[in-house]
């Protein structure tokens, strides 16, 4: 089946609230979707993120973003008022979030919420109690490290007391106690964020739009996964990292990306079947109806990086688990929509399991148009069995690409499409993409929009200008979607 979707994480959704929600303007991007022809909607992780916004950083891989949590439907639910919510301050600038203004506003609000909560007695509802009971193997781990990180000042896990950095049982029960307070909080957080999401995605799901979510293969060190489950990891007896992820030199940075997560132990995994892995992508599954794992090649064989190193240019390749992985995941789960992120360099062996697995592989039209080369990215040597993108979250816009494109490049790209309009040629990359064999395509919403590089929602390898993009309120438009519609009916994705 030919369709095609739009690539929009929910921060960047339209809110009065600093940053997107799972309120009234993501209900109205899902109808654009419907009346666009669309009937997939990508977007990034649903994880906590920190001052940075990174979601590939997180310090959980269960647990969701509370920043999420739309307040007005908690006034609709009489656990805030209006006068509350416009009591706060959540920045200034309605084109970029603002994490740490918005972020500080936002706990205060939650906290508000969470105690009429109590005072209304819903943290004793069946409801909650059943989710309380069906989460409790990640929940109560996630909130008790999240509760140690207030009390223990935000530093690392690594620099608390011994005790509880070793999770001695004494030290266990004795902050289980101490911060049941806080404790409950995160947990009633992450119920209000569950019932959001769960009622936004139903109300996708019935005008058949699935939801496309995102899977980072690595944890972040500075995560409940990590402190509550070392022995995933490969770690040294004092918890601290022997090597750590990344990737050699590429496109993006000529000395490699250096991640800094913890590497698994494939080995201890494997002796368990691979079951934290298959309760991660079952719990991922409840979230999102299709799965972008991200990193793909991992699986095959992973870069190793000494944890000492500064750069990733020292490490080597190692053996990942391989196709047994999936197999198991079948097996356990069933047959599940999975997209492989399989950009960069591949080896055969890779290209291997990509085949053996029956994934859908990705196909970036911006790393296509090297002049004088042969790529796989060209729209003449897609598959049907693949995903083509203009460009994903680690890239420009098109529009910004198009801008910063060399002489040659441009006028290769132009002979390519026969499109000598230099303003009108991001939309003619765009048209191509959907043009393209490939069984399935999706755009970023800034190339929709036309958007330059200022709309851009990561640079790889740098800091402190990311995940911050948000679309205006008049991104949404009938025209607009009714220009995208031509293009699904003409090109068969509708």
């Amino acid at each position: 089946m030919r369709r095609q979707g739009i690539l929009l994480p929910i921060s960047s959704v339209p809110s009065k609230y600093g940053i997107g929600t799972f309120g009234r303007e993501s209900y109205r991007f899902v109808d654009f979707l419907e009346k666009s022809g669309n009937r997939l909607w990508q977007i990034l992780p649903l994880v906590p993120v920190g001052n940075d916004g990174s979601p590939y950083r997180s310090e959980s891989t269960f647990a969701g973003n509370v920043f999420f949590i739309d307040p007005e439907l908690l006034i609709e639910e009489g656990l805030l008022t209006r006068e509350e919510c416009d009591s706060f301050d959540f920045g200034d600038n309605d084109r970029a979030v603002d994490y740490i203004k918005m972020g500080e506003s936002r706990e205060k609000l939650l906290r508000i919420a969470w105690n009429r909560a109590r005072e209304k007695e819903l943290d004793k509802t069946a409801e909650y109690k059943a989710f309380l009971k069906e989460n409790a193997l990640w929940l109560e781990d996630y909130a008790l490290f999240r509760a140690l990180k207030n009390y223990f000042g935000g530093v690392s896990f690594l620099e608390w007391e011994d005790d509880i950095r070793l999770r001695k049982k004494t030290a266990v029960k004795k902050y289980k106690t101490l911060l049941a307070e806080e404790i409950a909080f995160c947990q009633y957080e992450q119920y209000l964020f569950m019932k959001q999401w769960k009622e936004l995605k139903d109300y996708a799901n019935e005008r058949d739009i699935e939801i496309v979510g995102d899977l980072p293969i690595y944890v972040a060190l500075e995560s409940a996964d990590t402190w509550a489950n070392p022995e995933l990891f490969q770690l040294d007896s004092k918890g601290y990292p022997t090597g750590v992820a990344g990737v050699p030199p590429d496109y993006f940075s000529a000395t490699g990306q250096l991640w800094g997560n913890p590497l698994y132990d494939w080995d201890y995994h494997k002796e368990t079947g691979y079951d934290w892995w298959m309760r991660r992508i079952a719990h991922c599954f409840e979230l999102y109806d299709m799965l972008r794992i991200d990193h793909f090649r991992a699986f095959d064989e992973y870069w190793y990086v000494p944890a000492e190193d500064d750069t990733a240019m020292n490490g080597h390749w190692v053996p990942g688990p391989g196709y047994e992985f999936f197999e198991i995941m079948e097996q356990k789960l069933g047959k599940k929509q999975v997209i492989a992120e399989d950009l960069g360099s591949l080896t055969d062996t890779v290209l291997e399991l990509l085949e053996k697995t029956g994934y859908p592989g990705m196909k970036i039209l911006q790393f296509a148009f090297t002049p004088d080369e042969e790529s796989a990215y060209l729209p003449h040597n897609h598959i049907k069995n693949c995903i083509v993108y203009t460009g994903t979250h680690d890239n420009n816009t098109t529009r910004g690409w198009v801008d910063s494109m060399s002489p040659e490049e441009l006028r290769y790209v132009q002979e390519y499409l026969n499109e000598w309009d230099f303003w009108g040629l991001h939309w003619q990359i765009v048209r191509t993409a959907l043009a393209s064999v490939a069984d399935t395509a999706i755009i970023p919403m800034q190339d929709y929009l036309g958007l330059g590089s200022d709309a851009r929602m990561n640079t790889p390898s740098t800091v402190d200008v990311n995940w911050k993009w948000r679309m205006g309120t008049d991104g949404m438009s009938d025209e607009l979607a009714a220009s995208i519609k031509k293009f699904a009916v003409n090109y068969r994705r509708i």
